[in-house]
């Protein structure tokens, strides 16, 4: 795909699972941009972090390559609050909407400690970029939440926001822009802990969402390919008749 397109600002999408990695350490080596998608997980963002570090070392133009992280916002909150919601006490109430928000902002910590500390020092001195976190599936879906929670909730330095349409003009219209990333990081940690200590398994449910999200995109994937096929089939078929 990358030397079909042939254009440097491509991304070539791979999901963020255990069997990928290789894959996207591989891919940044040989200078092909990246988007690390169907991300959850700190654990494993911590993996694609490392191994878009050690795809950099391998690269020897490392400047030249690019790569974002996306994490995947609403469909952490859907997940979680649905088990929240089975819970039903006044503690389970007061974490729904937040524990998505708390996961990204925990996670944009570990992108400053890792992207401005020692383990990227090299990297940076060889001119290499950042691999930006991303932030996907902002869109609110629960209407008793503000319908720009996710994009204000997330702003920050060296981030990415791939907003709806609708969620854009919501913004424009009555969005609050300032940094809020870095906000209440410590009462973010303290709200995934009161999820685990309600008996809530954020791990379990951020695995299900990633096997879930890879099923999804392949069955869209051979979709479009089958698509493809149909219209290619049609088309040559006119052209020997014609």
């Amino acid at each position: 795909l990358w030397k079909m397109v042939d254009r440097p600002n491509l991304m070539i999408k791979v999901p963020a699972t255990q069997a990928c990695l290789p894959a996207i350490e591989t891919l940044i080596a040989e200078g092909i941009n990246v988007n690390v998608t169907l991300l959850f997980s700190l654990a494993r963002y911590r993996e694609v972090m490392r191994a878009y570090i050690r795809g950099l070392a391998r690269n020897p133009h490392p400047q030249k390559v690019a790569s974002v992280a996306s994490f995947f916002i609403s469909r952490v909150d859907a997940a979680v609050d649905a088990e929240l919601q089975r819970l039903d006490s006044a503690q389970a109430a007061g974490l729904k909407g937040r524990v998505a928000i708390a996961n990204a902002r925990l996670a944009y910590q570990y992108f400053r400690e890792t992207f401005k500390g020692p383990a990227f020092e090299e990297q940076r001195r060889r001119g290499a970029r950042v691999q930006r976190p991303l932030w996907a599936s902002t869109s609110t879906k629960d209407p008793q939440f503000r319908d720009v929670l996710y994009v204000e909730s997330l702003i920050g330095a060296d981030t990415v926001n791939t907003i709806p349409p609708a969620t854009l003009d919501a913004f424009q219209a009555h969005g609050e822009l300032r940094a809020t990333v870095e906000l209440d990081v410590s009462k973010a940690a303290q709200d995934l802990e009161t999820l685990e200590a309600s008996g809530v398994e954020l791990v379990a449910i951020t695995d299900k969402l990633e096997h879930d999200g890879v099923a999804s995109f392949a069955e869209s994937y051979d979709a479009l390919l089958a698509l493809l096929e149909r219209k290619r089939f049609d088309v040559s078929k006119e052209y020997a008749s014609g």
